[in-house]
């Protein structure tokens, strides 16, 4: 780049971190534009329909995507959606954190919450096995086993960093993920009242089948305030297994995080460390750590209780101008490759996701 080519006469102390910020503009631009066309589809969508069927977070990959699609970024692009993909999003892990607390977990139970744990480890193992099979690759594998038996699209964020998955693995899962999201709120209303299950039931298995809390909520509503309690409970504590499976992939599979990255126009791939085994920081990436924090303060109440939903707010944000910045680095022609496979793949996990669930809920003897 041409910008290299002159060095500055003398150093100006401050004036490197001042080039490296005007670097990050136009790409950081970029995707809070592609951020409030996002926002301003779902206010659209909530005006027209009274709710809305696509979220911002869902929007902003698409719209990036479809930009990215049919215009090709130049290098001065690069740097400021590379820092949207990867920092805003681990960022926004970390004020997730904020979001739990022990006490909100322990009044679940132990039954319920070692059936949780357990249905998590379940479904990762079933789900990673069945991509396998499909031919999936082990990251976008784990990507997809992650976002079915976690939390969807955040824990694929989370995910995405700490194995070393670029725009396209992320991309491919999230997008058909969440399709499916919209398909399991809208359908498992229905299932939910065919097996006749109990509002204490049917919100256990919304928060153990649902990928978002938001999506939880508007599951569980249809079957009455116990269903939208039990299930916003049980989604919180799944979200808690983000922070040991990340440190659990931290640990096993350092060597996807070694691999060569894609070449160019992929503008959301990062460096990745060189051959070896990672230092110990590197073992449990700085978010997760900071997730853990935030959670242990949480439980502590050094957290004001009125900044416990700004800081929601914020992390849904910074997740959403996150997800712009990997739309905007997708090549489109490889997610159509990947389609048909990832779709098989999210369905078949989701359908032993639900039956795991349902055993779990006559397990333990929920009424």
């Amino acid at each position: 780049m041409t910008y290299r080519a002159t060095a500055p006469a003398a150093v100006v102390p401050g004036r490197g971190l001042i080039d490296r910020a005007t670097l990050l503009i136009p790409g950081l631009g970029l995707c809070v534009a592609v951020t409030v066309a996002a926002f301003a589809v779902q206010w659209c969508e909530e005006g027209l329909f009274g709710q809305a069927w696509l979220e911002a977070l869902v929007l902003a990959i698409l719209i990036g995507t479809a930009l990215r699609t049919a215009w090709t970024p130049s290098a001065r692009w690069f740097p400021g959606v590379s820092f949207s993909a990867k920092f805003l999003l681990e960022a926004a892990v970390v004020l997730l954190g904020a979001s739990i607390s022990a006490a909100t977990i322990l009044s679940a139970g132990p039954a319920l919450l070692l059936g949780i744990a357990g249905v998590v480890v379940a479904a990762l193992a079933a789900s990673y096995g069945i991509g396998r099979l499909l031919g999936l690759p082990i990251r976008l594998a784990l990507l997809v086993a992650c976002g079915n038996s976690i939390c969807g699209n955040s824990a694929i964020a989370a995910v995405a960093p700490v194995i070393g998955a670029d725009g396209d693995d992320v991309a491919s899962s999230i997008a058909f993920t969440a399709v499916l999201g919209v398909a399991v709120v809208l359908g498992l209303p229905l299932l939910g009242m065919a097996l006749h299950l109990s509002g204490l039931q049917y919100g256990a298995l919304a928060g153990l089948t649902v990928y978002a809390v938001p999506q939880v909520i508007a599951a569980a509503a249809p079957l009455g305030a116990i269903a939208v309690q039990v299930g916003t409970l049980v989604k919180l504590v799944r979200v808690l297994m983000l922070g040991p499976v990340c440190l659990l992939l931290s640990l096993l599979a350092p060597r996807l995080r070694e691999e060569a990255d894609e070449r160019p126009p992929h503008v959301t791939a990062g460096d990745r460390p060189r051959p070896g085994y990672p230092p110990v920081h590197h073992l449990v990436p700085w978010f997760i750590q900071g997730f853990l924090v935030m959670v242990a303060l949480r439980s502590l109440d050094l957290i004001p209780h009125g900044a416990v939903e700004p800081m929601g707010h914020a992390a849904t944000l910074l997740t959403v101008v996150s997800m712009a910045a990997l739309g905007l680095g997708v090549d489109i022609r490889t997610v159509a490759r990947a389609g048909g496979r990832v779709t098989a793949a999210v369905i078949l996990s989701l359908l032993v996701l639900g039956g795991i669930s349902l055993a779990l809920i006559h397990a333990i003897g929920l009424a």
